[in-house]
């Protein structure tokens, strides 16, 4: 057998292989048994609909039916994991001082009104609730609700006091993902992480103005858009038991295109989402087996 027809052999085989554990990877793998599955997740709260990361705005959120809260947290010099998005307080409450420089009890409040992240020119006037909740309010408030922790900083105080909660890829672990999968490794490979986070590129263009935007900005978002949304690494990744999250999506139409590719949704307002994704699972649009992915919204 010539040199050349061996390779082909071999080429031939690791393809057909590479193929067969991608749509059936528990031949090779034990599948990830997760205690919660979701399709909504609703950002820093419901960012969009009650000042974020409040405890209204997470009361609101699960009383409309969310099924995971995701915030994020900060430790003060008192050593209080405080639930706030940013480090420096100067955007949220008008004061320039950074959370690790406070004990929580100097901690001043928010705005009346912030600025709605990724959704632009909006913003979220807020009621009475302003006050900065520490992150075990939060926990003894919904103990029976999933929360998705955003660590802001490589604190290894605060990494220890949330040990013991699921593993989700970090940004370097993302770009080897996709690169095992372009190169047809992936089904070959463990994988330790349970969720894989990450945002969808496409509403970057909706975020900036396009004609503001050079060739080469708008040829690397499309080229991240094609790249990262794969129903086919997305359907991998959910039959070994990894669930799926994308952020963060405020339109119909971006649920619809994150549905269809089999992941959830981080969303920013409750009361939209909750509408959409309630009549969609009503009406059996929404499968089940669709739940080990989700939108992250700024509704609840």
């Amino acid at each position: 057998m010539s040199a050349g027809l061996c390779l082909l052999t071999t080429l031939g085989g690791y393809v057909l292989t590479s193929i067969l554990l991608l749509k059936f990877p528990t031949i090779l793998h034990k599948k990830k048994q997760q205690k919660f599955r979701c399709r909504h997740i609703s950002h820093r709260g419901g960012a969009g609909e009650n000042l974020e990361n409040t405890m209204t705005a997470f009361q609101h959120a699960v009383s409309l039916g969310t099924d995971m809260l995701e915030l994020d947290c900060h430790l003060t010099k008192d050593a209080q994991v405080v639930v706030s998005h940013d480090g420096n307080l100067k955007r949220s409450t008008g004061v320039n001082v950074n959370i690790s420089d406070l004990n929580y009890c100097d901690i001043p409040p928010y705005l009346c009104q912030l600025d709605v992240t990724f959704e632009k020119d909006c913003c979220c006037e807020g009621g009475e609730d302003k006050r900065i909740p520490l992150l075990k309010d939060v926990f003894e408030a919904f103990p029976e609700t999933p929360i998705n922790i955003d660590i802001k900083v490589n604190n290894s105080v605060l990494v220890k006091k949330n040990c013991n909660i699921p593993l989700l890829f970090c940004f370097q672990r993302v770009l080897l993902l996709l690169g095992l999968f372009y190169t047809g490794l992936l089904p070959f490979v463990p994988i330790r992480e349970q969720f894989l986070e990450i945002p969808m590129p496409s509403i970057i263009m909706k975020l900036k103005d396009p004609s503001k935007m050079s060739r080469s900005h708008k040829f690397v978002v499309w080229l991240a858009d094609a790249l990262i949304m794969r129903k086919g690494l997305f359907d991998h990744l959910k039959a070994r038991g990894i669930q799926v999250y994308i952020w963060v999506l405020n339109n119909e139409e971006e649920y619809k295109r994150a549905f269809d590719l089999g992941t959830q949704i981080k969303r920013w307002d409750v009361v939209a989402a909750y509408k959409i994704s309630r009549k969609r699972v009503s009406e059996e649009d929404i499968p089940w087996d669709l739940c080990d992915s989700a939108v992250v919204t700024n509704d609840s």
